[in-house]
């Protein structure tokens, strides 16, 4: 018999970016362990897609345009999907952009971008999950939890990508506060820092035989991840199996932090 901690029968899971990258790898797997998934893009086509692909799971699954920098849109969309599916469990905010530049040439406006998306859309997201975690609790249903998409850039010097490093060990510390705050109300809240991995936002470096060969080489396991490696974790952190598990920041990254 299966261990019945990781089943998330029952459970609904709102994954942001979740219709590609490590967002839909996580969305995928949490859909199979049983939970209900929607998920949130700003890219349509690429939302059917996503969802065709999850529903072939057999559970309810929905999708949402939402452009997570704004924070009336993240208001709007986190109070439909409430009254979609009754309850939210677990939250993965996992949207987020790229964008670097030699620092002493750094635009303002590129800042301020990564910025809107990358931690603002987190800070949205995680806000108005709260609100209905703590609201449920009050009403004698407690639980949930909180998991947000940090970067190995958040614990190590990424050259030329200050905004997008500073926006990642900045979602950490929001993390942490957020365990304290709303463990009273069972909530959970971690962080999970990817290494190296195919997506869209890695396209070029995927390509480039300089960096496969200076940077790749140095990841132990030599190879860069999937978005299907980050399923596991997003399953055990939704899961029972994870319920005093919490205000933790989670590497994984093949081991290239450590060597």
């Amino acid at each position: 018999m299966a261990y019945q901690p990781f089943d998330l029968g029952g459970k609904v899971a709102l994954i942001t970016g979740g219709n590609g990258g490590i967002g839909l790898g996580m969305a995928e797997a949490l859909a199979q362990a049983g939970a209900s998934v929607i998920i949130w893009g700003t890219n349509a086509a690429k939302n059917a897609a996503a969802k065709s692909r999850l529903e072939a799971t057999g559970q309810h699954i929905a999708s949402e345009i939402v452009d997570v920098s704004d924070e009336h849109a993240v208001i709007a969309a986190m109070d439909k999907a409430i009254a979609q599916f009754g309850r939210i469990d677990t939250v993965v905010a996992n949207a987020g952009v790229g964008g670097g530049a030699p620092f002493a040439e750094f635009p303002t406006q590129q800042w301020r971008k990564v910025m809107a998306v990358n931690l603002d859309g987190v800070f949205f997201t995680l806000r108005e999950a709260c609100k209905h975690t703590k609201a449920r609790a009050e009403a004698g249903d407690p639980g949930g939890s909180l998991i947000a998409i940090s970067s190995t850039s958040a614990i190590h010097g990424a050259a030329r990508n200050q905004a997008y490093g500073t926006a990642k060990g900045a979602l950490c510390s929001l993390v942490r506060a957020t365990a304290v705050e709303f463990a009273r109300y069972g909530v959970r809240a971690n962080a999970v820092l990817p290494g190296w991995t195919i997506s869209e936002m890695t396209e070029a470096a995927q390509a480039d035989e300089k960096f496969n060969r200076q940077v790749i080489s140095r990841v132990p396991f030599r190879q860069w991840m999937e978005p299907k490696d980050f399923g596991g974790i997003a399953v055990y952190l939704a899961s029972d199996a994870a319920r005093f598990h919490t205000g933790d920041s989670i590497v994984l990254d093949a081991g290239y932090t450590i060597f």
